[in-house]
């Protein structure tokens, strides 16, 4: 399971803050399966997103520690990227989209394994 900084109410309302903003980009990608030959992998991920909320050109990995064979990486990254896109166009305010937008922004995405009992 992938894992990103997340907690609840990602739909709720617009963020204004840059702790709702992380929220709510963790809450969406939380989501991630990731294979589980690739448990142990990461990756950094810079983006920028526009005023309006969508993601600015397209997402780089910048740091990766990849774990497992070939195939199991590239579905790891692939489902990272992916799940990064389906969050956009992330619902924020006017004020916070001034402050954020053009900037570069980075994620940390993680293969963890899955906590006994869930």
């Amino acid at each position: 399971m992938v894992l990103l900084l997340a907690s609840g109410g990602a739909r709720a309302e617009p963020a204004s803050t840059l702790q709702a903003l992380w929220q709510q980009l963790g809450t969406c990608a939380q989501a991630i399966g990731g294979p589980a030959d690739s448990v142990g992998s990461e990756v950094t991920v810079l983006l920028s997103i526009k005023r309006d909320g969508t993601l600015q050109g397209q997402p780089r990995i910048t740091h990766s520690r990849l774990v497992g064979d070939e195939a199991a990486q590239r579905a790891f990254v692939a489902g990272a990227l992916g799940s990064i896109a389906r969050c956009f166009p992330l619902r924020i305010t006017d004020g916070l989209g001034g402050a954020v937008a053009g900037r570069p922004l980075r994620m940390r995405v993680l293969n963890r394994p899955r906590e006994r009992g869930v």
